[in-house]
């Protein structure tokens, strides 16, 4: 990972701001309105008595709801934002500061490994899933909450205009690049295949429609450390905000409502683990 991007990542999650504003937003916004923390959750077959690990758990955006759904269950959370950590309402000493390139945990651990919305920034994806394959027991599941690449196409055509009006370099910008793009929906279904035996895909599209364009562009601003790294070197971060700020406008006087589309999922992955296990077994007769 260039150190520029690995310095933007630092900046996005020094304080719990931007995390609050993305949730904040999707669950005032979203249409139908959807509780994503819980939806994720869900695509998981809980026993019960499950041991957990919450990679990238920054502030603990699913123990609450975790701990209202599974009660029994036995949760340890991970992540490299100091900061984040001290915002988590879990017990200090099941939450640890580290890097998930190096688990602090003894192989064969977990029975659940949580990374959501967190693969995409790790510098290697490939040590970072065999390190959690190392601490998962055999028949461990990994669920992996991440963006399509067709996530808010507005968005991207907004700044995409922006940047083309803007830069010298006119038509030859190229279109904006996400955050999630090292591990998708799309390529993070193969990614993880990589690694386990079977890899399964849950889709989540639905919209954020907006009345108003202020927290539309205050959702924008909440990721401008993970986006301004790919503008145009003669495009500033400022003066494409103010024109998408003018397109938005338009937009909302034409239509009457902002519409931006989300298409957001999880992918569930194992060797042998949950409703997985029946179907090898069933191969395997």
């Amino acid at each position: 990972m260039a150190q520029d991007q690995a310095d933007a990542i630092r900046r996005y999650y020094e304080t719990d701001r931007n995390l609050r504003v993305l949730e904040e937003t999707q669950a005032k916004y979203s249409f139908p309105r959807v509780d994503f923390v819980r939806w994720t959750l869900d695509t998981i077959d809980w026993a019960g008595d499950e041991v957990i690990l919450d990679i990238g758990a920054g502030r603990g955006s699913h123990y609450a709801c975790l701990m209202q759904e599974q009660p029994n269950v036995t949760y340890f959370a991970l992540d490299l934002s100091p900061n984040l950590l001290r915002c988590h309402p879990c017990a200090a000493d099941r939450l640890a500061l580290g890097d998930a390139m190096r688990l602090p945990y003894h192989n064969d651990s977990f029975d659940i490994v949580m990374a959501n919305h967190v693969l995409y920034h790790l510098a290697d994806i490939d040590t970072g899933l065999a390190e959690i394959k190392r601490v998962l027991k055999p028949d461990g599941r990994v669920l992996a909450a991440t963006d399509s690449l067709q996530n808010i196409p507005q968005l991207q055509m907004l700044i995409h205009r922006a940047n083309v009006f803007l830069s010298d370099n006119g038509v030859k910008v190229k279109p904006p690049t996400l955050p999630c793009d090292a591990f998708a929906l799309e390529n993070g279904t193969r990614i993880l295949a990589r690694h386990f035996y079977a890899v399964v895909r849950h889709d989540l599209p639905c919209q954020l429609k907006f009345d108003d364009i202020e927290p539309a562009m205050e959702y924008l601003e909440s990721m401008r450390d993970l986006w301004q790294g790919g503008l145009p070197e003669d495009v500033d971060w400022e003066h494409m905000m103010m024109v998408v700020r003018r397109d938005m406008t338009q937009l909302l006087q034409l239509g009457g409502s902002l519409e931006i589309d989300l298409a957001v999922g999880a992918l569930v992955a194992s060797d042998c683990g949950g409703f997985i296990g029946d179907f090898v077994s069933r191969n395997h007769a």
